[in-house]
Order: structure tokens, then C-alpha cells, then sequence
């Protein structure tokens, strides 16, 4: 208070050995101030509120992918129960830099979290699937080994602005297919829409496209070349002070078996 003082060049509290009083000048201050003291404690109160009570708004970056596969089919129940929650979702196939870009928690495939991130799985582990639409294959043949593709037209799909290369495995062989077709697309939903017209072959996660494959919209291919992967995780930088909000998604995400 006396530094306070010292920077107005006003006395704002008269002192003695056994009191102090404000001022006229000290208590018109406060009078002016108390406004904003009290504003400032709600919004404390608030926040630590938000420490206690799941309520609040959760800003995600997730793969589309991964919101329909992980969030949507989860995202009524946990409405319900949590309706003083928001989950602000925004939709991109890239990594990304939860800090810098001020999101809360992100998911994505576990190969591109960074280390320092603390991750909880969200599903079982995963299989890329290679498909192409039955017109396509009646006009040409069922690639049966990798190197095969490429005669085929095949769909690419761009990942953090570059072609995403087909990796595939089988014992101890591994290779690596870049994609040589008539389009490419940042949206995984992009491609399934092209192979299912006939432009050629491409490739989305297995899960997403299960019924397509079983009621035999979508031919399968190269199945024995594409071995299980880690799936999706939920991803967020620290443990500490985790808002209750947080804390009641990883919860309601968490995959277990």
C-alpha cells in the first residue's frame, strides 16, 4: 500500500500505533474500485468453480474421422449428463500444437502426438483398408501384392499438406506405395465418395467403412498386407489443476476392452 502511495503521490490511509482509516482519498478510491474487485472476484470464483464442477467449454482439434468415430457416437450421453458442458470441435487431419493454438485436448493417431503429451486411448487398435468400388473392379483386375497398384488408379489423400504414402507389411517384407491416381483430397470422406464412383482405389480406416464393405458397396483389397495399428488417443499437455470438464471427457472417451 505504501508503493501504491508512493506511485499516486496521494496518502489513501491515515495510520497511528493502534489504527488505520482510509483516507477521503483512499475511500473515494475504493469507492471507484469495488465495481471491478468484485467482478474480478466472481470470475475467480468461477474458475475455481471449473476445477470442481464439470461445466465449461472444451476446445478439441480431432481428425473427422476420429469425431465421427469416437465423439458423435458418445456425444447425446454425455450431453445429458454434462449439460453444463460445450465441446467447441474443430475438425482437422494435421497435427497439431494444443498450446499454440490454445485447444484444450486433441485426438489423433498415437504415432503423431508428441512425447511430452499425455495420451489415453479412445478405440481398439486399427487397420488401414485399400478398397475400390465393385464397377471398378469388373474393369480391372484385383491387385493381390502391393506393387500391383501401381497399374491402378489410385486416390490420395494429403496429410498435413503432403500425399499420405501407403504402408503396408506382411511378415518381415514391408513397402511403401506412393499413390499415382486423377485426384487427391484433405477429407477422408472426399475419397470413399471418388472410389465409390469408380475413379479408382483408395484407402480409409477399416472401422469407418465396415458396412460399405459388407454389404459390398466397397471391394477390400490387399487385406493380408495391412497389419492392425495403435489407434486413436486422446491427447492434453498436463495432469495438473485438470478442469473437471476435462477430466469428465477423458472419462467418457476412455477406451477400455
Amino acid at each position: 500500500m505504501r508503493n501504491l502511495e508512493k506511485r499516486l503521490g496521494v496518502q489513501l490511509l491515515a495510520r497511528t500505533t493502534r489504527s488505520v482509516s482510509a483516507t477521503a482519498a483512499g475511500a473515494a478510491l475504493l469507492q471507484e474500485l469495488a465495481p471491478a474487485l468484485e467482478r474480478i472476484g466472481s470470475a475467480v470464483a468461477e474458475t475455481v468453480k471449473q476445477r470442481e464442477r464439470p461445466a465449461g467449454r472444451i476446445r478439441l482439434i480431432v481428425p473427422r474421422t476420429a469425431t465421427e468415430m469416437v465423439i458423435l457416437p458418445k456425444l447425446a450421453h454425455f450431453a445429458r449428463k454434462y449439460p453444463e458442458i460445450v465441446l467447441d470441435v474443430t475438425s482437422s487431419n494435421d497435427p497439431v500444437d494444443l498450446i499454440a493454438g490454445e485447444y484444450d485436448a486433441g485426438i489423433q493417431l498415437g504415432e503423431f502426438i508428441q512425447r511430452d503429451m499425455i495420451a489415453i486411448p479412445v478405440t481398439r487398435e486399427m487397420r488401414l483398408a485399400v478398397v475400390g468400388s465393385a464397377g471398378y473392379f469388373e474393369s480391372n483386375p484385383i491387385p493381390r501384392h502391393p506393387q500391383d497398384l501401381k497399374d491402378h488408379s489410385c486416390i490420395g489423400f494429403k496429410f498435413s499438406n503432403s500425399l499420405y504414402r501407403w504402408e503396408f507389411e506382411k511378415g518381415r517384407r514391408k513397402l511403401t506405395v506412393s499413390p499415382q491416381g486423377p485426384a487427391s483430397f484433405d477429407d477422408p470422406d472426399l475419397v470413399i465418395q471418388a472410389v465409390l464412383d469408380g475413379v479408382g482405389i483408395g484407402t480409409a480406416m477399416e472401422a469407418s467403412i465396415a458396412e460399405m464393405i459388407a454389404n459390398g458397396r466397397l471391394v477390400q483389397v490387399l487385406r493380408d498386407w495391412c497389419p492392425s495399428f495403435p489407434g486413436y488417443f486422446l491427447y492434453y499437455p498436463s495432469r495438473r489443476n485438470q478442469p473437471a470438464a476435462l477430466a469428465a471427457l477423458i472419462a467418457a472417451l476412455r477406451f477400455s476392452l
